[in-house]
């Protein structure tokens, strides 16, 4: 699945691992655990403060552009999402009309436990709107943050939702770029690398879809399925996207050279103070559990 999991922000992700360490060395019940609990506790703090604090300049930093005078390359827009004319887009779980949905089904087992058992993410185009124009919105990729969740059990499945509905409010930080509608400006090889890049970050989701005897690995004839079908799926990607575009449309993609890629139903500047908020935390505990492990190593 293209971007998996990227609902779990940095900052919930490593409170669960904090938790993690925590649990481990509480278990352990010898005290010669914690200096080294605490110091990994401090390693991943440190980086979860990049993280964060890497978001925190981009909003912060990056000026917002209109749509109709900004410039081809990295840019920070704001606007109002909308559906592509003819092309609607419906939630896998709810049925609800939406630009973009996330959603993962977990079942109970026999120790009262959830297991994930599906999930999925839309890839398809939407618009970005503001007051001097509209840009397409090609999601595949995006760190989304979207504070529309729902969350419900239908008898022992759980489900959870995320959304971003029409008419409202979009943030956006990603690599612009004006479509004149030429099909070679579309470049299938290198959507296809890049889509294979984002499977291989989930490599359990890669081998449920290809690994086909099961062994557990991906050999060659396993991988040129996949290849064929990211092709394919860049192939219909490009096919949806040029029924939308006519000369001069614009674009939002994920940046080629691994810049932040976000959109989120959010006003930035609590985007930015949440980020900061965040980054000083993990910087007082990546500073504050590496003291304490140095002095109990002493």
């Amino acid at each position: 699945m293209t971007g998996a999991f990227r609902f779990h922000t940095s900052e919930w992700l490593t409170g669960g691992v904090h938790f993690l360490i925590l649990a481990f060395a509480l278990q352990a019940e010898d005290p010669a655990v914690w200096p080294y609990a605490l110091a990994a506790m401090a390693v991943v703090s440190f980086f979860a403060w990049i993280a964060s604090y890497r978001r925190y300049r981009t909003i912060h930093d990056l000026p917002t552009s209109r749509v109709a005078s900004a410039a081809q390359g990295y840019v920070e827009l704001f606007g109002r999402s909308e559906l592509l004319p003819g092309h609607p887009v419906v939630s896998r779980l709810s049925g609800l009309p939406c630009c973009w949905f996330r959603y993962y089904t977990e079942r109970k087992t026999a120790d009262d436990k959830w297991e994930q058992v599906d999930s999925g993410i839309s890839t398809e185009h939407f618009l970005l709107v503001d007051a001097s124009g509209e840009c397409v919105i090609s999601p595949d990729g995006a760190e989304v943050l979207s504070e529309r969740k729902q969350t419900w059990t239908q008898g022992d499945y759980r489900h959870t939702e995320w959304l971003l509905l029409p008419k409202g409010v979009l943030y956006a930080i990603g690599e612009f770029s004006t479509i004149s509608g030429n099909i070679t400006e579309l470049d299938e090889r290198a959507d296809v690398s890049d889509l294979l890049t984002e499977w291989k970050k989930d490599k359990n989701r890669l081998l449920a879809r290809f690994d086909l005897n099961r062994d557990g690995e991906i050999d060659l004839k396993e991988w040129e399925l996949a290849r064929l079908q990211a092709q394919r799926e860049v192939r219909q990607r490009h096919s949806e996207g040029r029924a939308a575009v006519t000369e001069g449309v614009h674009l939002l993609r994920k940046p080629r050279d691994g810049r932040l890629f976000l959109l989120a139903n959010a006003l930035p500047e609590k985007l930015g103070r949440r980020f900061a908020f965040w980054s000083w935390l993990h910087l007082v505990v990546f500073f504050g559990a590496g003291a304490i492990s140095l002095l109990l190593f002493l």
